[in-house]
């Protein structure tokens, strides 16, 4: 299949041949229809969290299922799935607890990616989704409705699932609660979604982009600030009766935020 290789940090991916190994035990075979591109993804790209090349990134996806391994009940083929890097055992005390993202037992298996030569190619966040199709374990799997676009359904996998498990799993935001959000990407509007949906009595947007300001109030932000006046925080504390924010959630990985 044809999958886009980093062979080089902070370099242009390369698209190129590779190999993929049928699906083991657990595991399923999806071929692939959309993959948004997450900027962890390109920190991998950029080498700022080390790892070893070549490698396959991308973990929000979507496509179908066309290889269940032995063992999977709950995927078919022609299933639609979303695909997330989220790999769980669903038995272990943090699974039961509802922590699937820190299982005990959800260790790296072998990447099932190799170059036409046999040499293994790293399987970027359990998924390598920049590819034609991947293999990952079972439980990497969600079934998609038939009535959600898969281009847009990828978002699920991460950015949509960052941003609201903040508000409802993080920080367990209560209804009525100030809510501030700084940085309105991707994650950040889904961080506004959630605290939307949430029941926010004030849910304030904050970034350096005007035009930002207004996607934040189309996905349910009461407020907008811009971080460079000088008298942000004044309007941060003007709809909240002097307190400020109940919950703060930063979205970008920037110190000054």
């Amino acid at each position: 299949m044809k999958a886009a290789l980093c062979t080089r940090f902070r370099a242009p991916l390369e698209i190129a041949e590779i190999t993929l190994a049928p699906p083991r035990q657990g595991e399923v075979e999806v071929t692939l229809a959309a993959c948004a591109i997450c900027h962890s993804d390109l920190h991998f790209i950029e080498g700022a969290w080390g790892g070893t090349l070549p490698a396959v990134y991308g973990h929000e996806a979507a496509g179908i299922v066309t290889g269940p391994g032995d063992g999977v009940s709950d995927a078919r083929i022609g299933q639609r799935v979303l695909v997330t890097l989220i790999r769980a055992c669903g038995t272990c005390r943090c699974c039961s607890d509802g922590r699937p993202v820190i299982c005990e037992y959800a260790a790296d298996s072998a990447s099932p990616l190799a170059l036409p030569d046999g040499t293994p190619v790293t399987q970027g966040m359990k998924t390598g989704a920049f590819a034609e199709k991947l293999v990952v374990d079972a439980s990497q799997l969600a079934p998609l409705p038939a009535d959600i676009a898969l281009d847009m359904a990828a978002l699920l996998a991460c950015g949509v699932i960052t941003g609201t498990g903040a508000v409802f799993k993080t920080a367990a935001m209560p209804a009525v609660a100030a809510a501030l959000v700084i940085g309105t990407g991707g994650v950040g509007l889904n961080t506004i979604q959630g605290a939307c949906i949430a029941g926010a009595g004030r849910n304030i947007a904050m970034d350096v982009a005007p035009e930002k300001l207004q996607a934040a109030r189309d996905f349910g932000a009461t407020d907008g600030v811009l971080a460079s006046d000088p008298d942000a925080q004044a309007q941060i504390r003007a709809p909240t009766a002097g307190r400020g924010a109940d919950h703060v959630f930063v979205t970008m990985g920037a110190v000054a935020a």
